[in-house]
């Protein structure tokens, strides 16, 4: 039978009430080279360790974590790390009565520092506990990715360099057809104008002049999407409930909602904290997202939107019970022009994404095949801007 092979320090340990004054010295003398041999290993790693509890309190830092997130162990119980790193402890799912979610898994998240210095960590995280029925416990592993960040921000534009230039050939090449259709209907108003001029006859050309109407509609939905994609307007921020906004946007979509018959379960608190926020874009967010969801689910499906907040943060759950994205999909939902809707553009997630960057808050999407999807959006409170990175 195999097992885990022995310490020798657990059988001393064992016979601890039978050592003399001799012994003791030297266990504990060899506990001490332990645990400097221990902290010289951990000290030495690039990547930052933690130990905490639920509560967020550091039971163990070594340098280079104390360096990330700026912890000095004479700060005492005040230094949390829910305290030095705000809106974290939201985002990893620890609830206020101190332990992990039901069936909280391993956790890995990206966010960005400003203090001590401006930097992108990423975090690991794994629940433990101490034996039986021992308090829940985490370790942390935290590594600096600023400069692989950086590397990566400069592949992005240049990708959105040649994504713009793809969409601008797409954008001409759909603009082509309705403006040949608009200049033959135009020059056939035109000729038409000058034999009837005076004339009752004149309405024949309402026909014509609809077709116009329709071809000019399009044109503008085509260019509008166009624009918003690659020449965002900055956010005019001003005081909002996100809930206030989420209900006008329901009644707004409420005739489809019945008509593809969906439920909707909300948790909408009207206490909830303002933020600052441009209304019209929050509009746009809220619209795409809810659209995309009721599309991913067939009749009878459910809708949930809920709504919390934390000290610093607003977040916003919106869920569907549709089929789900596939793993292949994920990595690609915030690409230009990446789609799996008949006839969509692609264009949706991408402009959610970046109004909730220019809005300092953070969007994330959980989604298993045959289960559903999950958008998770976190908006800073006034007091706070601390911005969590797409996990």
């Amino acid at each position: 039978m195999s097992g885990k092979k022995p310490n020798p320090l657990d059988k001393v340990l064992d016979r601890l009430d039978r050592l003399d004054p001799a012994g003791l010295r030297t266990l504990v003398q060899r506990l001490a080279r332990e645990r400097a041999l221990l902290e010289t290993v951990f000290n030495t790693l690039q990547e930052g360790v933690l130990v905490i509890t639920a509560e967020g309190t550091i039971d163990y830092a070594n340098d280079a974590a104390a360096k990330l997130i700026g912890f000095k162990a004479e700060a005492g119980a005040e230094a949390t790390l829910w305290r030095l790193v705000p809106g974290l402890r939201a985002s990893l799912g620890i609830d206020r009565a101190g332990g992990p979610e039901a069936g909280a898994p391993i956790i890995t998240r990206e966010f960005e520092l400003s203090y001590p210095a401006p930097r992108v960590v990423r975090l690991y995280m794994v629940p433990f506990s101490e034996g039986e029925g021992g308090a829940p416990r985490f370790v942390i592993i935290l590594s600096d990715i600023t400069s692989e960040k950086k590397s990566t921000a400069e592949l992005i534009e240049s990708e959105k360099i040649s994504s713009i230039l793809l969409l601008a050939a797409g954008v001409a090449h759909e603009l082509g057809n309705p403006l040949n259709s608009l200049t033959i209907h135009l020059q056939l108003i035109g000729r038409k104008l000058k034999k009837l001029q005076g004339s009752k006859e004149a309405a024949s050309l309402e026909e014509s002049i609809r077709i116009c109407q329709d071809e000019v509609t399009r044109l503008d939905g085509i260019i509008r999407n166009f624009l918003e994609a690659i020449r965002p307007r900055p956010p005019d921020l001003a005081e909002v409930n996100v809930v206030e906004v989420i209900e006008d946007v329901l009644r707004f979509q409420g005739k489809e909602i019945e008509d593809r018959g969906l439920a909707i379960d909300g948790e909408l608190p009207a206490s909830t904290p303002v933020i600052m926020a441009d209304r019209n874009q929050l509009k746009q967010v809220f619209f795409n997202l809810l659209k995309n969801a009721m599309e991913a689910m067939p009749a009878g499906g459910k809708l949930s939107i809920k709504v919390r907040a934390d000290d610093d943060s607003v977040f916003i759950l919106i869920a569907d019970t549709g089929g789900g994205i596939k793993t292949e999909d994920l990595a690609k939902l915030f690409s230009p022009y990446h789609t799996t809707k008949e006839g969509g553009h692609g264009l949706g997630l991408m402009i959610v994404q970046r109004i909730m960057r220019d809005h300092g808050g953070h969007v994330g999407i959980e989604s298993k095949e045959g289960k559903g999807t999950v958008v998770t959006l976190q908006f800073p409170q006034k007091h706070r801007r601390v911005r969590m990175l797409q996990s």
